[in-house]
């Protein structure tokens, strides 16, 4: 299942044809999908840069070109000869800010094209390294030829591509085998519905499990406004609202959970609307 195959089921379940995901899984990949739903998804500039959390498992012998187990092999097979600990040796590279590879088969976009259509079409594809930060990698357990592990990587970071380089490291090849995303920015799988409920809730069940519209974007503070100063933000004017916290940006509501815009702070109290939602 693609992440477009889950919007697709999503929209006709919520009857909303405007969706958009926060970030797209691999086909083969499970887990946390944020979407944005309605007049939310113009909040998806507000998302770009949330880090996200992984488990999974890493399978040593050979490398493929998708840097999974989708992919056809492109070295020969060779044993892994190394225990546990010198694999979490090796793993202590990908640790902090990085210059990371993307796989040549990803949704990165070259020149506007992704780059896996370039690559199906068996165009040569040139992927350049991206800056990325590494939070926390943990090699958990080592059976025969795979390891488990944990990663907590930054935006535009590839699990596949660790992958692959620690099996470059290795010396034998290996690609990753099994990959779950356990938390996308403030989302978890506690918060997650699965598709097979989504199937059979009503709306309104689907509607109360959703995240309260107040505790999104947590980084920036809720205010609530008038109607008249309301009506000003809908026509794009500056306003003073009661908020004194300096943050840059403020989440606008009109009452406890109507969010109405998105302000950028001028100076003080005054708020200019950079998104209007409600």
């Amino acid at each position: 299942m693609t992440s477009h195959d889950v919007v697709a089921i999503v929209r006709r379940v919520a009857a909303e044809r405007s969706i958009g995901h926060l970030g797209t899984l691999d086909p083969m990949a499970t887990g946390v999908l944020p979407l944005l739903l309605g007049k939310y998804t113009r909040l998806a500039q507000f998302f770009g840069s949330s880090e996200k959390s992984y488990e999974g498992r890493i399978r040593f012998g050979y490398a493929t070109d998708t840097f999974d187990a989708e992919g056809a092999a492109t070295t020969e097979p060779k044993p892994l000869t190394h225990t546990l600990e010198e694999l979490r040796d090796l793993a202590k590279t990908f640790h902090g800010p990085i210059d990371q590879v993307p796989p040549v088969y990803s949704a990165k976009k070259i020149q506007g094209v992704p780059a896996h259509k370039l690559a199906r079409a068996g165009a040569e594809v040139p992927v350049k390294p991206a800056r990325i930060t590494i939070h926390d990698f943990q090699l958990l357990s080592l059976e025969r030829d795979e390891t488990a592990f944990t990663i907590h990587v930054s935006a535009g970071g590839y699990v596949r591509s660790v992958a692959h380089e620690l099996g470059q490291l290795a010396g034998c090849g290996a690609h990753l085998s099994m990959l779950r995303r356990t938390q996308a920015g403030p989302f978890t799988l506690q918060h997650a519905i699965t598709i097979d409920d989504l199937k059979t809730l009503s709306i309104a069940e689907i509607e109360a499990r959703l995240p309260h519209p107040r505790t999104l974007l947590p980084e920036m503070p809720c205010v609530t406004v008038d109607e008249q100063t309301a009506g000003k933000l809908r026509n794009g004017l500056q306003v003073n609202v009661p908020d004194f916290s300096q943050a840059p940006l403020v989440k606008i509501f009109t009452s406890p959970t109507d969010l109405l815009a998105i302000g950028k702070r001028i100076a003080g109290t005054l708020i200019q609307p950079t998104v209007v939602i409600g």
